[in-house]
């Protein structure tokens, strides 16, 4: 179904302040699930229903742990990841541009930081690269397993480009979390091969998955699984956060890792456009396998998502989706 994106960012407000968060955070968690919910990104509104998030009775002012010119350690103290994980890319950024590169860690969370591209493309859109990356709690298997271990895992790279940045946003699992509750929600099937139930049992049904079960990584093998891991360690012991098990899962499953940096510390910020769009262009005149329409570089297809809806002025959504939305927002 289609509806007024005016509509959406209402529904979307209107829920965020029945949760408790107050204009300001909630001004920040709404562009985050919008930039989502714009790209066909299931990191979107799907995060408002069901148990939806609630602000944390236990939050208390966000807090620098550690800090030196090239790095902070950020202490969320249970403030949303969204809100929190734009002011560690700010600092990032801040850093990146006074010395050159940066790395900024973050602990204390137990919500999602959304879809990662957002923080990443706003590095790039400060003539930086950056890398964004974020744990969570146990929901993957490593190869060989059914037994959840990793997390999603996602991470985002971001570029500086002519015009939009080229932002490469992946989940190291076959699918994000809140891709199997939105399929979940909207009663499709998962795709086949991709998952367990929690007696290792393959399964299409996203519901066994959320009780229990897990996720296989994103190519179903050895090298998924590896990346998994190194975004668990980046994201986990390297910021004081909970992994695979160890710490705190209740509060602080939510680690992130941010590094970013300057082009110019090399051939400059003009190569890297420059070499970008020879790239794109390359790529796409390419010879096209049968059937092949359009080849697409990362981030194209959610680009063009986007100004197609913010050019009608409405969107399309699930309409389970947004019966459950009205709900979290009355």
């Amino acid at each position: 179904m289609r509806i007024k994106l005016e509509h959406l960012r209402e529904l979307t407000k209107k829920a965020l302040l029945n949760y408790g968060y107050n204009q300001a955070e909630t001004a920040a968690i709404s562009e985050v699930l919008l930039y989502a919910q714009l790209r066909g990104n299931n990191q979107g509104v799907v995060k408002l229903i069901g148990k939806g998030i609630p602000k944390s009775p236990d939050v208390k002012p966000v807090e620098i742990e550690k800090e030196t010119k090239l790095s902070v350690l950020i202490n969320a103290h249970q403030n949303h990841a969204m809100v929190v994980l734009n002011q560690a890319a700010d600092l990032a950024i801040k850093k990146a541009k006074e010395h050159g590169m940066s790395i900024v860690g973050v602990n204390n969370i137990n919500t999602s930081s959304g879809a990662l591209g957002f923080y990443a493309r706003k590095i790039a859109k400060a003539n930086l690269i950056g890398f964004v990356f974020a744990g969570s709690m146990e929901t993957v298997a490593t190869h060989g397993s059914s037994e959840a271990l990793f997390g999603t895992n996602p991470f985002a790279i971001g570029v500086p480009a002519e015009g939009e940045p080229l932002v490469y946003d992946i989940a190291t699992a076959a699918m994000a979390y809140f891709g199997v509750v939105e399929a979940n929600t909207a009663g499709r099937k998962l795709p086949d091969g991709i998952a367990f139930d929690k007696s290792g049992n393959p399964t299409a049904n996203p519901a066994d998955v959320l009780d229990g079960g897990s996720l296989r990584t994103f190519d179903k093998g050895h090298k998924g699984t590896g990346l998994s891991m190194m975004v668990q360690i980046l994201t986990g012991p390297l910021t004081g956060s909970y992994y695979t098990g160890f710490g705190d899962v209740a509060k602080n499953w939510g680690g992130h890792f941010i590094f970013a940096f300057d082009p110019e510390l090399l051939d400059g910020v003009e190569a890297v456009r420059r070499g970008v769009a020879q790239i794109t262009q390359k790529a796409k005149s390419t010879k096209k396998l049968p059937g092949v329409s359009e080849i697409f570089v990362p981030g194209e297809k959610g680009n063009r998502l986007t100004q197609k809806f913010l050019a009608s002025g409405e969107i399309e959504i699930e309409e389970n989706l947004y019966n459950e939305l009205k709900k979290a927002a009355k």
